[in-house]
């Protein structure tokens, strides 16, 4: 593969496969935000039903980030915050509005779907800071490492990401609800937890990686690069 295919992830961002991903991204974010209502208990352990699809955002984005390069998935991570927020508007005007006389379920909805406002704001937060936290990981290590060891620099930056994430918010979201000692083995409970699943799929993950090189043609190293955050 040429310097100039390697490098060139802008051309195959109208591609098939990328509008896949993409779409598969949001839609592991919005459907983990809508599971993540119900707690569950697995070996002891208390966690939000979130946790069956949110890691997948992390391994689509992993993809993303190897294949097309950061400047692609910084614009995916903002476009599933944009679609984050839509559902949030949408499902607070859908409470606010009056319900039929005959419907006997407003409470039942604002129990599943209706989240504080403080919950909301911890969720999109950590959800920018991990994201981007992987992202940028991902890439140093991979113009660092020469593109070699895919599968150490998804786990390492996955640690990164998800460390952030859970951290970010469990904190924001429930700091002085929860006493601290709880709250600290919560955040590492969910961690944890994350990091194995992705750790689990890296080999999935490197073999769709190794798959849309070849079928794209690009391999994007970010050599060059702003890494802020907000530039579209």
């Amino acid at each position: 593969m040429s310097d100039e295919k390697r490098d060139n992830g802008a051309a195959a961002i109208g591609s098939p496969w990328f509008a896949a991903l993409v779409a598969l991204f949001v839609a592991c974010l919005i459907a983990a935000n809508i599971l993540a209502v119900k707690l569950i208990l697995v070996g002891g352990l208390v966690m939000t039903a979130g946790i069956i699809i949110f890691p997948i955002s992390y391994i689509v984005g992993d993809v993303i980030t190897e294949v097309y390069g950061y400047r692609a998935v910084r614009r995916v991570i903002w476009y599933g915050f944009g679609a984050n927020a839509l559902v949030v508007v949408a499902i607070w005007a859908a409470q606010a509005l009056p319900a039929a006389p005959f419907w006997q379920d407003q409470a039942a909805f604002d129990a599943i779907l209706g989240q504080v406002p403080r919950i909301v704001a911890a969720s999109l937060i950590a959800y920018l800071v991990g994201e981007f936290a992987n992202a940028y990981v991902l890439a140093r290590m991979k113009v660092a490492m020469e593109g070699r060891h895919l599968w150490l620099r998804a786990i390492a930056s996955t640690f990164v990401g998800q460390g952030l994430d859970s951290a970010v918010f469990m904190t924001a979201a429930f700091a002085g609800i929860m006493p601290w000692p709880v709250l600290a083995g919560a955040i590492l409970t969910q961690w944890l937890v994350k990091c194995g699943y992705e750790a689990l799929a890296t080999p999935v993950t490197c073999a769709v990686c190794g798959f849309l090189k070849r079928r794209e043609g690009v391999d994007v190293y970010d050599r060059d690069i702003r890494f802020t955050p907000l530039s579209l």
